[in-house]
C-alpha cells in the first residue's frame, strides 16, 4: 500500500509538443485518471495544448471520451493496418501514410491551402503557411466547453511565441479568457501552420522557444505548495547516433523538441533544495540581518513546498522514422495511446512510487520506465 505524502499535493500534468506522438498523452491521462489521479493543473505546449484543452474544458466523466474523439478524427483518414509487422515493412508503412497525411492533411485538424503560399499575396497570413488550420478551430468548438474551461476546477495554461518579440508568452486561465485562439497559437507551428492573433499580436508554436512548460508551473504558483507534476514528454533528448540522412532528421527533431527535459528536472531540484535551506536559516540568524535588504531579498524566493516530478517519456519504437510527429495513421495512433497507458499503469506499480513519502531534499524525480538511455528504472532525489 502506498504510504500517502505528509502534506497534500497539488497534482499537475505537464504536457510536451509532438504532432502525432501526442496520442501517447492521451492514453497516459487516461490510465491517471483511471487511477483517480485528475489533475488540478494542466499546461501544455503544441499538441499538448489541444490535449490539455480538451481535459480542462470537459467535466471528467467526458475528458477520456472526448480526447479519444479527437484522437480518432484527426486519424480516421488512415484506418487500414499495415500489412507486415517487421522493421522495414513498419517503415515504408509509417512513411507513406505520413507522406499522405503531407499531400492531404488530418481530417479535423489541417488541410493544403488552396491556392498554394506561393501565389499568395506577400504579407498575408496564407503567403507565409503550408496549411489551413481552420478545421482545428471547429473541432475545439465541438469538443471544448471554452465556458468550463475558463470558470472551472482545472487551471489551463498553453505556451505560444511572439512572432514580433520572439518572446515565449503564457496564456493561463487564472488571468486570461481563454479561446479556441489561443490554443491553436500554441499549436502553430512554422512554416505549416499560419501565425494565430491575438489582441494584435501574432503568435506561433510555444516550441520554438521551449516545448516543455516545466519551468512555467514551477515558477507561477506563489506561493508554492507541495506538488506531484507528471511530465509526459513526447521527445528523449537521449537517442542513437545517426547512421543515414534520414536519422540525422529524426535526431536533429528529438534534440531540438526535448528541451532538455531532464537538465530542467535537474536544476529545478537544486533550485527548490536552495529556496528550502533559506527558509530553514531564518530561525537561526540574528535580527540585524533578517531585516537587511540582502535577506529580504533572499526571503522572497525561498518556500518549503516539496515536489515530486514523475517524468514519462514516449520511447522511439526501432521503426520509427523522422516523420513521426506527423503520421496520423489509426493504427499508429493507437499504438501511441497504448504505449501512454502502459507507461503510466507500470509507473503505478513500481515499489518507488507506492511507497514515496514527501520529498526531504525539495524535489524528487520519478523516471520509471524503460527508455532509450537506461535499462532500470531510476529514482533521483
Amino acid at each position: 500500500m502506498a504510504k500517502p505524502p505528509v502534506n497534500r499535493e497539488k497534482r499537475v500534468l505537464v504536457l510536451q509538443g509532438g504532432g502525432a506522438l501526442g496520442a501517447y498523452q492521451a492514453g497516459a491521462y487516461e490510465a491517471l485518471a483511471a487511477a483517480g489521479h485528475e489533475p488540478e493543473w494542466v499546461a501544455g505546449v503544441s499538441i499538448g495544448a489541444i490535449n490539455a484543452s480538451i481535459i480542462a474544458g470537459n467535466p471528467a466523466d467526458k475528458r477520456v471520451e472526448r480526447l479519444r474523439q479527437f484522437w480518432e478524427l484527426v486519424s480516421s483518414r488512415l484506418t487500414l493496418p499495415p500489412l507486415a509487422f517487421d522493421d522495414t515493412s513498419r517503415k515504408l508503412f509509417n512513411e507513406t501514410s505520413a507522406a499522405l497525411v503531407a499531400s492531404t492533411g488530418a481530417p479535423g485538424f489541417f488541410e493544403p491551402r488552396y491556392p498554394p503560399a506561393l501565389v499568395m499575396p506577400p504579407g498575408t497570413v496564407n503567403a507565409i503557411s503550408l496549411y489551413d488550420t481552420s478545421p482545428l478551430r471547429d473541432t475545439l468548438l465541438e469538443l471544448v466547453d471554452f465556458d468550463l474551461l475558463n470558470s472551472g476546477p482545472i487551471r489551463l495554461s498553453v505556451g505560444a511565441v511572439d512572432v514580433g518579440s520572439g518572446n515565449l508568452k503564457y496564456f493561463d486561465s487564472t488571468s486570461d479568457k481563454i479561446g479556441p485562439e489561443h490554443i491553436m497559437a500554441s499549436g502553430a507551428l512554422p512554416p505549416g501552420f499560419p501565425p494565430v492573433t491575438i489582441d494584435g499580436h501574432l503568435y506561433w508554436d510555444g516550441g520554438l522557444v521551449s516545448n516543455t512548460p516545466l519551468q512555467y508551473v514551477l515558477d507561477h504558483d506563489k506561493p508554492r505548495p507541495d506538488m506531484c507534476i507528471f511530465q509526459i514528454d513526447l521527445f528523449s533528448a537521449k537517442g542513437s547516433v545517426p547512421e543515414t540522412l534520414f536519422d540525422v532528421q529524426e535526431r536533429e527533431k528529438e534534440i531540438r523538441y526535448s528541451s532538455r527535459t531532464r537538465f530542467n528536472t535537474d536544476v529545478a531540484r537544486g533550485l527548490q533544495t536552495m529556496r528550502r535551506a533559506i527558509r530553514r536559516l531564518e530561525n537561526t540568524l540574528p535580527d540585524e540581518i533578517k531585516t537587511s535588504v540582502d535577506w529580504h531579498l533572499l526571503t522572497s524566493l525561498s518556500c518549503d513546498a516539496a515536489i515530486t516530478i514523475v517524468h514519462l517519456i514516449h520511447r522511439r519504437a526501432a521503426y520509427s522514422t523522422q516523420s513521426n510527429d506527423y503520421e496520423f495513421s489509426r493504427y499508429t495512433v493507437n499504438e501511441h495511446w497504448q504505449s501512454g497507458r502502459d507507461d503510466v499503469e507500470e509507473t503505478l506499480n513500481n515499489p518507488a512510487w507506492k511507497t514515496r513519502e514527501r520529498p526531504k531534499a525539495g524535489v524528487t524525480v520519478l523516471d520509471l520506465t524503460k527508455d532509450v538511455d537506461t535499462d532500470r528504472p531510476e529514482q533521483r532525489t
